[in-house]
């Protein structure tokens, strides 16, 4: 083949072509970001509406009916819409087709919703239009708690001062805290005096909002000066507005102060979050789109120190439910048996032919091939995760075939007697038909998984492409790498196969090895073959015993699971909690305590790490655009419950006990477990 030959006669091309793979491989492994999936970029945009004070059942009919219809009318390439409404906040997720630019479809949606706000019951606020992604999932929790600071300043420092600097880390989302008490100044009423001086609530707002205002003025040019004007009725203070003027009846003037009480205080509570038994705050970071979950939770940690430094010492902030942890066990398990599969791949190779130079040969073609792969994925803006690990460590053993084949060959035509550079020829040529149509075989396979759809396309694309382009790099690597290194590798074993295997005996440890190998491989051919002969003089009972057997193998379909993706033991439950329709957020707290040491009873303590509650709905719809929650109101929460790292039983066993034990202890809630790590709420 010309290409051998051209490799004979320049062999430093690709010797250095071969470094320059290396190098590029890797460069590309360190720069390439790293996660537990592809990302699964599923064109979604998500519509929150918010009406505070109306009902689920109102927000559906007078909101999201009329916004559903409206984007059905202007809006391009809607695949399907799915809504939630709760009580006074609605999220709208519009899924659209394969291909769909998101930036596109926000700004259709944005240009109608902002037409229908005359259209939408009066004094609502335009919704925020957010892009979703399957892979926006939590991959950290931060848990905000003190043993002096108060619930309110926890989420003031946590909405105003944690999250505003983590929104700088590059590919990662901060929704709102969970929790804590919403800082607001608050009025409290006294009902029997408003009574007393014919007053009502809506005469204490108008007094507010007329008297606490920031007008602009402009400029006075006076002399020559120019004077900046300011008409600022706002207090300064707090406890000043208590003096606001609010009407004068019969001559006497009355102030706030004399029927209500301002202060600097927060709203209504509507989500509650425990913290091993401890009320709290919590933030969650989310990665955002195709991150590297490694990257953003190093960088988060990286400047958490420094943002802590600038407050309060008493303020402490737990990292909980760190999924990178995860995600590097897992791409740390498939590399790892990735290389025992090249290991046991070498040693094999090494048995069977004998020689460690060939054997080098075919193990430095492996990891080249890989690495070529690694380039391309690279180069396609692909990322490594376990799926492109997972196809390259299934092609290891596949990509020793056309190596092999050909040193095998070589040495075939070593043994005629041949010199070298003719048996690199003679051999190369022999098997370039039948080596190129078995890894066209071989590629051909993953043609199909082009043709898959959904969530399966964004993960077997990959994998496909990884063992392909590891496979043609192979067959490259063949003809050009591997001709080169056995003119140079092998000359001085030339003899050993020109003489035959009787005098080349004894040549060194490995070919004593080699040669008992192969009389042991030798044996057990000829006990094969003493089987195949047996077979074919009884084929009606070996045709008999197969159909039994393939009829067995088929009936175990019915006792074995289906599932999208293998469950993984992540050490960690998601447990939801929904108590009797119109329970008191205040009430919810105490059922979740109950539970919540039930859960202690089941776990043992040298086991269990942290249970974190979150109960009710959090003050902002952004939350819940970013949540998979099934939470709807004050009754119900979840509980996440993380088992220790080191030493912890299986937790799907825990996971069956809890579900047995808590629906008999507690018979009037409704308990089910939701996808509690990485994997199974991305594929969720």
């Amino acid at each position: 083949m010309w290409i051998v030959r051209l490799a004979l006669r320049r062999p430093y091309t690709f010797v250095v072509m071969s470094i320059l793979i290396a190098i590029l491989g890797g460069i590309s492994i360190l720069t390439m970001p790293t996660d537990i999936f592809p990302n699964i970029d599923i064109p979604v945009v998500s519509v929150i509406e918010t009406y505070p004070g109306v009902s689920p059942d109102e927000m559906e009919k007078r909101i999201v009916t009329i916004t559903e219809r409206a984007m059905t009318t202007t809006v391009n390439d809607i695949e399907h819409i799915e809504s939630q409404s709760y009580n006074g906040v609605a999220v709208i997720k519009v899924y659209f087709q394969p291909n769909v630019k998101p930036e596109l479809a926000i700004a259709q949606i944005t240009s109608i919703v902002q037409t229908l706000l005359r259209a939408l019951p009066p004094g609502i606020f335009p919704p925020a239009v957010v892009k979703y992604n399957a892979s926006s999932v939590p991959i950290l929790q931060l848990a905000l708690n003190s043993d002096t600071l108060t619930e309110q300043q926890l989420s003031d420092y946590g909405l105003n001062f944690i999250r505003t600097q983590l929104a700088t880390v590059q590919g990662a989302s901060v929704p709102l805290p969970y929790g804590g008490k919403a800082r607001q100044i608050m009025v409290d009423l006294d009902p029997g005096k408003l009574y007393s001086n014919h007053l009502s609530a809506t005469d204490i707002s108008n007094a507010m909002n007329l008297q606490n205002l920031i007008l602009p003025a402009g400029t006075a040019k006076v002399g020559d000066r120019e004077y900046l004007i300011r008409l600022n009725s706002s207090p300064n203070l707090v406890e000043a507005m208590n003096d606001l003027p609010i009407k004068t009846v019969n001559g006497a003037t009355v102030y706030i102060k004399d029927v209500a009480h301002v202060r600097d205080g927060f709203a209504v509570q509507s989500n509650i979050v425990r913290q091993d038994g401890r009320r709290g705050a919590l933030l969650t970071v989310l990665k955002n789109g195709d991150a590297s979950t490694l990257s953003i939770v190093g960088r988060v940690k990286a400047v958490l120190p420094r943002i802590l430094a600038g407050l309060p010492s008493e303020l402490k902030v737990t990292q909980l439910f760190d999924q990178s942890l995860f995600v590097r066990a897992a791409i740390g398990g498939v590399v790892r048996e990735a290389l025992i599969a090249a290991l046991l791949t070498a040693l094999m190779i090494l048995f069977f032919i004998g020689s460690w130079r060939s054997t080098l040969i075919v193990c430095i073609s492996i990891p080249l091939s890989i690495l070529t792969s690694i380039i391309v994925l690279n180069l396609l803006d692909k990322t490594i995760n376990i799926m492109t690990l997972g196809g390259m460590a299934l092609a290891v053993g596949i990509l020793v075939d056309d190596a092999t084949v050909e040193i095998e060959n070589i040495h075939r035509n070593l043994a005629q007697k041949k010199p070298i550079v003719r048996a690199i020829l003679d051999g190369a040529q022999q098997i370039a038909v039948p080596t190129f149509v078995s890894t066209l075989s071989i590629c051909i396979v993953f043609v199909p998984v082009v043709m898959l759809t959904g969530a399966a396309k964004y993960l077997f694309t990959p994998l496909a492409l990884a063992v392909v382009f590891a496979m043609l790099a192979s067959y490259l690597l063949s003809r050009t790498l591997v001709p080169t290194m056995v003119r140079y590798l092998l000359h001085s074993e030339v003899k050993v196969y020109q003489q035959g295997e009787e005098e080349a005996e004894g040549h060194g440890l490995i070919w004593r090895v080699h040669y008992a190998f192969n009389r042991q491989f030798e044996r057990l051919r000829n006990n094969y073959r003493s089987a195949l002969a047996w077979s074919l003089e009884h084929r009606r009972a070996v045709v008999i015993a197969f159909a039994i057997f393939v009829a067995g193998s088929l009936s175990l379909l019915f006792w074995v699971g289906e599932d999208f993706f293998p469950y993984v033991d992540s050490g960690q439950m998601r447990l939801h909690v929904q108590a009797p329709q119109g329970t008191r957020i205040e009430e919810t707290e105490r059922i979740f305590a109950q539970v919540e040491d039930e859960i202690r009873r089941e776990i043992p303590a040298d086991e269990l790490d942290s249970i974190l509650d979150n109960i009710g709905l959090p003050n902002s719809g952004i939350n819940l655009a970013f949540s998979d929650s099934a939470t709807i109101g004050p009754g119900d929460g979840e509980i996440l419950i993380a088992l220790r790292e080191a030493h912890h039983g299986p937790t799907q066993d825990y996971t069956r006990k809890l579900r047995d034990d808590l629906r008999a202890k507690f018979s009037d809630l409704t308990f089910f477990f939701q996808a509690a790590n990485i994997t199974n709420q991305i594929l969720n």
